[in-house]
């Protein structure tokens, strides 16, 4: 038997380490015993897998405008508030004209090996020239051309976007230095994905508290990382009402195939909580958020998951939803002819779901 290396960086027995992942505490091997208890269960198991608070720490915000400019229908701001008990960190800020409060959304940007922009992703900057053309670049390559949360904001919602760690003004991180990171991370007792989604817990309650904000009404968007970062809150924290992800989801048998981008190990340390899929996979996760409006967005030509992968975690996720009586706020989608990407129509479409859950009176929710 072959205890070695096979594929470049899988072990030879991957296949039955792969086999000993049962998910003993997914929904589906539940026996249909009571959701609240069990999501309260798989819940606890992943937060102790995040090595992180779920809660969000209680300390104050204490906010301070740097920069607001005029954007037409609405403000964009540059703000300082305290992002972690760990100390601040800047975001960038959309709040529109007329009176509030406003629906809002938790931009969460992706990850791409891009590191220079982070928040800029999503957000238009507009002070620094340089950051503007890369940012532009970027949405040209990956968002048809749009900044997700400037077109929000132009529709009504108050929008954050906030750096993750090594992205941006907390960066800028070198790709071939995640490894390093994250093991100096581990070392210290935490993550980049456990810290990550803290902070990300964090930033949806700084929003919510905003007066200009209605607290009822807060969701997460994101696309690739960010989208792992917008179910996964929607999953762990009850402020959030409502989640878009668009081209991260996948069953973790599915993911962990030769060839697998995951596998090149680098970019995985942002979604990856040690020992968690001892118990739940991918979409078991993801269905923590149930029953809240999810909308589930995915490429047929995405090389980064597998056709079959999204079948199953799809599958996994609409029995949970339904088990609930709230398959109609559950969407899955594949777009056949799209890749790794946030098209415009891909857009259009989120924004009419959000429209649905979120501009909506907060009673629907």
């Amino acid at each position: 038997m072959n205890l070695g290396i096979t594929q470049g960086v899988l072990p030879a027995f991957h296949e039955r380490l792969r086999d000993e992942l049962t998910f003993p505490l997914s929904w589906e091997r539940s026996g249909g015993r009571d959701f609240p208890a069990w999501r309260a269960e798989a819940r606890a198991v992943a937060g102790k897998a995040l090595m992180q608070p779920l809660a969000p720490d209680p300390d104050p915000f204490d906010p301070v405008t740097v920069e607001a400019t005029d954007a037409g229908p609405y403000t964009a701001r540059t703000v300082e508030f305290a992002l972690s008990r760990y100390g601040r960190a800047r975001g960038s800020l959309l709040i529109p004209h007329g009176s509030g409060p406003f629906p809002a959304v938790l931009a969460l940007h992706d990850h791409g090996s891009e590191f220079t922009i982070g928040r800029e992703k999503t957000v238009r900057p507009r002070s620094d020239p340089d950051r503007l053309a890369r940012a532009t670049a970027w949405a040209d390559r990956n968002y048809g051309g749009r900044f997700i949360g400037d077109e929000l904001a132009a529709r009504g919602y108050a929008v954050l976007a906030v750096d993750t760690l090594g992205w941006g003004d907390r960066g800028p991180l070198a790709y071939e230095d995640q490894q390093a990171l994250a093991a100096n991370l581990l070392q210290l007792g935490t993550s980049p994905a456990g810290l990550s989604a803290h902070e990300d817990i964090r930033a949806a309650a700084f929003l919510a508290s905003l007066p200009e904000v209605d607290e009822r009404r807060v969701g997460a968007l994101g696309f690739s990382m960010g989208a792992y970062r917008a179910w996964q809150l929607s999953a762990l924290s009850d402020g959030v009402r409502a989640a878009a992800a668009v081209c991260w989801m996948t069953g973790l048998k599915e993911m962990m195939v030769p060839g697998n981008n995951a596998l090149r190990g680098q970019s995985a340390y942002f979604m990856l909580h040690p020992g968690l899929h001892r118990s739940l996979d991918i979409p078991d996760v993801a269905s923590l958020a149930a029953p809240k409006p999810a909308l589930f967005l995915a490429g047929g030509r995405d090389h980064l998951f597998t056709p079959a992968g999204v079948a199953a975690a799809y599958a996994k996720l609409r029995a949970v939803w339904e088990s609930q009586g709230a398959g109609d706020r559950l969407t899955t989608t594949v777009r056949p002819d799209t890749g790794h990407a946030f098209t415009a129509a891909m857009q259009d479409e989120v924004y009419a779901w959000l429209d649905t859950w979120l501009a909506a009176p907060a009673e629907n929710l």
